[in-house]
Parts: structure tokens; sequence; C-alpha cells
């Protein structure tokens, strides 16, 4: 029987909702973090499928306390929908080797004072993880030496002690296909180099499937490491060097129109029945984040993508593992 209205999790796993939302109006679309309003029909159409937490980018710290007074006061908001936190803060930081970047050891000390400011910035809304795309675009961090990679693994290492022992939030790294840690090779170094207890994993399986890594594979390797989830699909494996292109592969690449999909797409190129056997396998428990980036390319919208994926979710998945 198909089933609708109740929570997505059951026994071992939890979801939440991967904030890229637009909302569709007469003049174009607008970020729903615009008015109270449009805000709280966010919530409803999310908590409605059965998502339990919501997952935004730091830049939208600003906004919850000019909506709602205070980021308390935001998260009961949200409580009073359905939603019980915010998961997770994914760092939005502009990498710049003036300033910000993970493989210039001179910036770390500033990388690490401005993680620490959006700890301190973010307390109230129940934030469990920090993401982060643990290098730079690969154009700027290219060629990718051993060294450039050890540079990375130790500011993490000092972000995740800070987030974790100060504020009790796990640094989970977040690999996009044009990140300058992205290969198989480069993951087993950078994973073997960061310290087990301060530096997590952040399984997103069509970035890692755009750059040519099983991530089924990759979380039977890493399940200990694992502390979130990204789950959407994609079409398109990067063959061409679109990870190269300048200044952002997601968008300017002429080979593809749209790289991610949801859940449930036909076609899609994520074996999410194995993923979820993996996880029924290790016993894995927890928060899984769902997202939809770009749903809208092509002519659909997220409410249409984040139902369709609640839908996969309650009807083949969690058949699999919850």
């Amino acid at each position: 029987m198909t089933t609708v209205g109740s929570p997505l999790g059951g026994r071992n796993l939890r979801y939440a909702y991967m904030d890229h939302w637009r909302v569709d109006t007469a003049q174009g679309q607008i970020s729903q973090y615009s008015s109270v309003e449009r805000f709280d029909a966010f919530l409803k159409q999310v908590s409605g499928v059965g998502y339990e937490a919501i997952e935004t980018f730091d830049f939208h710290l600003g906004a919850l306390r000019d909506l709602f007074g205070s980021l308390e006061a935001a998260r009961a908001h949200m409580q009073s929908r359905g939603i019980d936190r915010v998961l997770s803060l994914f760092h939005a930081v502009m990498y710049d080797a003036r300033q910000s970047t993970p493989h210039v050891r001179a910036t770390h000390d500033r990388m690490a004072g401005y993680a620490e400011y959006i700890m301190k910035s973010s307390a109230g809304l129940g934030v469990q993880n920090f993401i982060v795309m643990p290098a730079g675009l690969y154009f700027d961090v290219e060629p990718v030496t051993d060294d450039k990679i050890r540079a990375c693994a130790e500011l993490w290492n000092r972000i995740g002690q800070m987030t974790l022992e100060g504020y009790g939030v796990k640094t989970c790294c977040h690999h996009e296909f044009f990140c300058g840690i992205r290969s198989a090779e480069q993951l087993q170094k950078f994973y073997d180099w960061t310290d087990p207890r301060y530096v997590f994993l952040c399984l997103d399986t069509a970035q890692h499937v755009i750059a040519g890594v099983d991530p089924v594979d990759l979380f039977l390797k890493r399940h200990d490491r694992c502390a979130a989830f990204h789950l959407k699909d994609t079409h398109h494996v990067d063959t061409n060097g679109d990870y190269r292109r300048k200044p952002d592969a997601e968008v300017m690449a002429p080979t593809t129109a749209r790289w991610f999909y949801e859940i449930g797409t036909e076609g899609g190129l994520v074996d999410f029945p194995a993923l979820y056997a993996a996880m029924k396998e290790v016993g894995w428990q927890g928060w899984v984040g769902v997202e939809h980036d770009k749903a809208d390319v092509g002519g659909g919208n997220y409410p249409e993508s984040t139902a369709i994926a609640a839908w996969t979710i309650r009807n083949v998945l969690r058949k699999i593992h919850d």
C-alpha cells in the first residue's frame, strides 16, 4: 500500500530536506526567506510530505533572525510546523587564495576563526552538522599534490575539533564533482590523513557519481566516518573534464544542461537500493539529507522533486532499510 502524510523516517532513519527551494511568482523566483508567509508555506510543504528537519546555508542565518527576532524563535516556529531543527549548515565561504583556501596554510587562522563565528552565530537552531567543501575549486587547486591534500586535512582537523568539542557539531566534508578533492585516490588520502574523531563524510550521491566514484563503495569503506548524506541522482558522469570549467562547472558546462535530479528519476545512475542495502548491512542509523539542487532546470520545480523523492523513500527504499 502506498503511504502518505506520516514522517518519512522509521526505526533507523529520519529525513531532512536540504534547502535549495525557490518560490515561483509572477515576478520570477523568490527566496522563501523573503517573508514569514513564504517561509511558513515552505515549512508546511516540506513537513507535509514527511521531512522532519531542514538543512540550509549559513548565509540564511541573518534572514531567519530578521524574520523571527531570534534563532530560538525561528526554531520554535519550525517545530510548530513539524520541522524539528536546522539539522545542518552548509558553510558557504568563498574560497580565495588571499584569505580563505584550505590548501593554503597561511589562510587557516582566518578560516578557523570564521568557522567559530558561524558556530556561535547559529546557536538556538539545533544544528548537528557543519557541512564544508574541503578544498577549493579544482582549477584553483590543481595540480592536486599530496602536500595540498595534507594542508586541507590539517585545517579540517583543527576546525572539526573546535566544532565538536566546543559546540557539539560534527564537521562533515562534502565533495562536489568540481572540488579539488574528488577522485577515489584523493578521497582515500584525505580521509586517511584526517582525524576520525573530528572529520566526517557527507556522502553526496550524485556528486560522487559525476566524479566517477561509486558512492556505495565509498560508503562501505568509510561508513564509520559518514555522519551525513545528501541524496540526489544524476543522469551524467563527467567524462569531458567539465569539473575544470570556469567559473562554475554546475551551470557553465556546455555538455550538460542539468546535472542533478531527485531520487526516483527515470534513468538515474545512483543505485539507491544498493546504498540502502549497504546501510542496513552496517547498521547505519541517523539523519539522512535529501537534496534537489537546481530542480527547476528544464521545467521542473522544487515541490514536485521533493514529493517524488518522498514517495520513493516511503514506497521503495524504506522496505530495504528502516
